[in-house]
């Protein structure tokens, strides 16, 4: 039996909302309550966990050093809470939803635009996606499984192939007018690097038979659109994964200035938490992505 009172979710709302703006102003507007709505809701929180969780100083609020730890915990309780109660009204209709973080470039251009498929199969199982780039800690996210780039070393993880990744320069036709002959060429003009792979242009240089320093040397992008971008506007050349231009490099305003292309060692994976039993929806969507993937990777485009 529980010997303390649980706070109520009417005070965790307001908490929350008062935490993450530091400001009962903000927090009243944003839940539709009188700023002494929320103002008596903390009251009654702090009140009830003997621990003060703002300072209140003239027509402000700041949080105190406990404030901020709960309030970080109060606002992910919060957000399992909403995933969950998605996932049993999902239920109710014989389906379920299924969390995943995805990688923009591959949701965005390979993965999405397979998902009518996906949904013509197995239409009561809804797929939620949102952007992770790098390796995160599922336990404390809200996220089921996620599409990884690289090795397949998360920790506390299974993972599941899916297929390589085939990179090719392209830059603006104003750039580079006709394919040059000498893979060499290339280092003559502006290198546009991923931040995420910093040492693709080395390797792809290095697996043509060319080891020069040059080949580190450019400004960096956190994103392959960026890096679209950066080459359609005569910046200088980008490495970007086969499949985002393939067949529209006229509709991007980009060619291909020499003709190589490379398998890098990373790849994409699908992982998920190896301790948690898996449910039907991610069962169900990792058999469509697998099926999927070794289709494309036994293309010759992979």
């Amino acid at each position: 039996m529980r010997k303390f009172r649980i706070p109520n979710m009417s005070a965790l709302l307001a908490f929350e909302a008062a935490a993450r703006h530091e400001s009962f102003t903000h927090a009243a507007r944003e839940l539709f309550l009188t700023e002494s709505a929320v103002s008596r809701q903390i009251a009654s929180l702090e009140s009830n966990l003997g621990v003060r969780l703002f300072v209140r100083s003239k027509q402000r609020v700041v949080l105190t050093r406990a404030g901020k730890l709960y309030g970080t915990q109060v606002r992910r309780i919060l957000e399992y809470l909403d995933r969950d109660t998605l996932s049993i009204i999902a239920h109710g209709s014989g389906g379920g939803s299924l969390e995943l973080a995805v990688l923009p470039t591959f949701a965005s251009q390979w993965l999405i635009p397979r998902m009518k498929d996906f949904y013509a199969r197995i239409p009561d199982v809804r797929v939620n996606m949102g952007v992770r780039t790098d390796t995160f800690s599922f336990e404390e996210s809200h996220f089921d499984a996620a599409i990884h780039y690289g090795q397949p070393t998360w920790p506390g993880t299974s993972s599941d192939y899916l297929f390589g990744e085939e990179v090719v320069p392209v830059c603006s036709p104003a750039l580079i007018p006709t394919p040059l002959e000498d893979v060499r060429e290339l280092l003559a003009y502006p290198l546009l690097h991923s931040t995420t792979r910093p040492d693709a242009w080395s390797r792809w240089f290095a697996e043509l038979g060319v080891d020069d320093n040059r080949a580190m040397q450019g400004v960096r992008y956190e994103l392959h659109t960026m890096l679209l971008s950066a080459a359609a506007a005569e910046l200088g050349i980008a490495l970007v994964p086969k499949f985002f231009v393939e067949g529209r490099l006229e509709q991007f305003g980009v060619v291909i200035p020499f003709e190589a292309t490379a398998v890098a060692e990373s790849a994409y994976y699908l992982v998920y938490p190896t301790e948690l039993s898996h449910g039907k929806p991610l069962e169900q969507f990792r058999a469509w992505l697998l099926e999927q993937a070794s289709a494309y990777d036994g293309s010759p485009t992979t």
